[in-house]
């Protein structure tokens, strides 16, 4: 890219160099204010007008470009010091376990569960046999892999 930015610069200077030996007899008078006048050579107005149009575009664009840069190294920054920073573990809270069924004795006044205390080891319902249990909510699965049908309430 360096090298396309050369070669570009180069023709350039190369165009102003002709333009100025072809115009360069010709005097031009400028009449800057009304007491005010120069005499001058165009290609002295050609390189002052290019100034003055390329100077201030050129300023802007080194300072955009300067922001961006250190805006950049401001994010990278950033991003490597938080992937290199561990997270600090909580150990001041115990996890409680997960259970796969809802607990019976949460809400003693619903009429569907039942009253007395549940016991985590017994049997359930479905795995005894009793035909009062009402079919599960989702799907036809009872919990034991197997399915049941609606019909008889008993297992296959």
């Amino acid at each position: 890219m360096q090298i396309v930015r050369t070669v570009i610069w180069v023709l350039l200077l190369v165009g102003l160099l002709l333009f100025s030996i072809a115009n360069w007899d010709p005097t031009v008078t400028v009449t800057i204010w009304d007491g005010i006048v120069v005499d001058t050579k165009i290609p002295a107005i050609v390189i002052v007008s290019f100034a003055i149009g390329f100077v201030p575009m050129w300023l802007y664009h080194r300072a955009s470009k300067w922001k961006m840069r250190r805006k950049i190294a401001s994010l990278e920054n950033a991003a490597r010091t938080a992937s290199t920073t561990p997270v600090a573990a909580r150990q001041d809270v115990e996890e409680e376990p997960v259970r796969t069924q809802p607990d019976a004795r949460s809400d003693p006044d619903t009429p569907l569960k039942p009253t007395e205390p549940v016991d985590d080891n017994a049997e359930t319902t479905a795995q005894r046999g009793d035909e009062t249990r009402s079919a599960p909510l989702f799907g036809d699965d009872i919990g034991d892999g197997t399915h049941r049908d609606n019909d008889s309430g008993s297992k296959p």
